[in-house]
């Protein structure tokens, strides 16, 4: 048994995805951050959209309730509304928290930490009782660290928000309900390398449970050398770094006595030529599952042109997830997925074990 086999083997199909994540509103935003897809001040599908040149996506909410009333009953645990642009701005928001209610599921948000319409308090009480964990985008300790990732961010206003929402999960959990954790999530790059430890040192301080972050999708050139993966002297920078914040995460303890948790910080090979580890397999297929805004079946979250070249599997409307989910056309791409670069490059791909 070769080396890819032993990888691919380490992947076993659930009955169902136990995360949906619905691509809600990717093109609804309130702020730039330079390496988002969509949103970024270099991105040609942002500029084009503000010009009226392309339509905004948006999901129809009916998508969400057909499948949630499929997948639900058959173990579906946990969805995830759109990771692309901001979801709390997502007219029907308030409609998949009543979902997550009514189907006993989780809800698992990414925001960029403005809380926009509501604010932080009010979208505390609403997310908290059925929140699983709530990521707030977060890329450095201050204002100018902050904003030269996260452009038209209020850093201050961030950390009142970061505070409330807080506040509101433990007098929530301190009374019998739900524990919604709280993660600071950044994307890692040389402009904001040196804060990824002073970030580790803030959240132990305000209680946060976890840190996690991704290494740089360079969607465009003007970020290219942003990417500390690109070659051993930008591998050897992240990993002092990487190494710090496990010593800092080792050595402070949270306000609750824990140890906060560190996500994807952790040293890399440089002999791997940039890939994360060898030996990573990927999270997703046969676990989770993807719905775009028009409803198309997608088997992870790469950017969206490199995920359509991985197949076309169909539309959940039209099919059904869970009929998809058992297509030999998904069965095929999880078994060989190893084949294609994406896969191959894939800063999202995790070692087990």
């Amino acid at each position: 048994m070769n080396e890819q086999t032993e990888r691919v083997n380490k992947i076993q199909i659930k009955n169902i995805p136990w995360r949906i994540t619905f691509d809600t509103n990717p093109d609804d935003c309130n702020l730039n951050c330079v390496m988002c897809e969509e949103h970024s001040p270099y991105s040609p599908t942002h500029k084009a959209r503000v010009k009226g040149e392309l339509p905004y996506r948006r999901m129809e909410i009916e998508t969400i309730e057909q499948i949630m009333a499929e997948c639900a009953p058959l173990g579906l645990k946990e969805i995830i509304p759109s990771t692309m642009g901001e979801p709390l701005i997502y007219k029907h928001m308030t409609r998949i928290i009543q979902l997550c209610h009514d189907f006993s599921v989780k809800l698992n948000l990414t925001t960029n930490g403005t809380f926009p319409r509501y604010g932080a308090e009010k979208w505390a009480q609403l997310i908290v009782p059925v929140g699983s964990d709530v990521k707030l985008s977060w890329n450095g300790t201050s204002q100018s660290s902050q904003s030269l990732v996260m452009i038209n961010n209020d850093f201050e206003k961030n950390m009142e928000n970061l505070r409330t929402f807080i506040r509101v999960r433990n007098e929530h959990y301190s009374t019998g309900g739900n524990y919604c954790s709280v993660t600071l999530q950044m994307t890692f790059m040389e402009m904001n390398l040196h804060q990824v430890p002073k970030v580790v040192e803030l959240a132990i301080k305000e209680g946060v449970d976890r840190v996690k972050g991704h290494h740089l999708w360079a969607h465009f050139s003007e970020i290219k050398e942003q990417n500390l993966r690109r070659d051993e002297k930008a591998i050897g920078r992240w990993n002092r770094i990487a190494r710090e914040c496990i010593e800092i995460a080792e050595n402070n303890l949270l306000p609750n006595g824990k140890k906060i948790i560190l996500a994807n910080i952790y040293p890399i090979n440089p002999g791997h030529g940039g890939e994360l580890h060898p030996d990573a397999i990927c999270p997703f297929l046969g676990q989770e599952a993807w719905v775009n805004h028009e409803g198309r079946f997608d088997p992870c979250c790469s950017p969206d042109e490199l995920r359509k070249s991985l197949g076309y599997f169909g539309n959940v409307s039209e099919n059904g997830l869970t009929s998809i989910w058992e297509s030999s056309d998904y069965k095929e791409l999880v078994k060989n997925y190893m084949q294609n670069d994406v896969c191959k490059q894939c800063n999202m791909r995790q070692v087990v074990g």
